[in-house]
């Protein structure tokens, strides 16, 4: 058997076990598979809403990240701001400090959680593309 064939085969293996799985969580937790649902939409949303505000040269800046290089220092930018997040949570919520800026802990979360994506997309080199 050829390697495309297994691979093909394999790939139809994990998608049905995978299937199965999603099933499974979304009967056994509706409320929380549908929530989180809810939240990718929600964040994909905001994605596009500041992706038309700030275009991607932000993330990319300004390279077409084809050099390994770009990449990297892209990831870096990227870094930075989820550091900015993670500590911005560390005030408010380890610490219990006070808001003073009007970004709520929520707003910080669903940062993270779209610059976690960013990253996966700059690292695949997929960027503004």
């Amino acid at each position: 058997m050829s390697n495309n064939k297994i691979n093909m085969e394999e790939q139809l293996v994990t998608k049905v076990v995978t299937s199965d799985v999603v099933s499974e969580v979304e009967s056994n937790y509706p409320e929380t598979t549908q929530m989180f649902k809810n939240i990718m939409q929600e964040k994909y949303e905001l994605f596009c809403l500041k992706q038309s505000n700030y275009g991607p040269d932000n993330i990319s800046l300004g390279t077409t990240l084809e050099k390994k290089e770009d990449r990297k220092m892209s990831q870096m930018g990227l870094w930075f701001r989820m550091n900015d997040k993670i500590q911005r949570l560390k005030q408010l919520v380890l610490l219990g400090n006070k808001d003073n800026v009007g970004e709520s802990v929520k707003d910080t979360y669903q940062d993270l959680s779209v610059y976690g994506i960013i990253c996966q997309i700059v690292a695949e080199g997929k960027w503004g593309k």
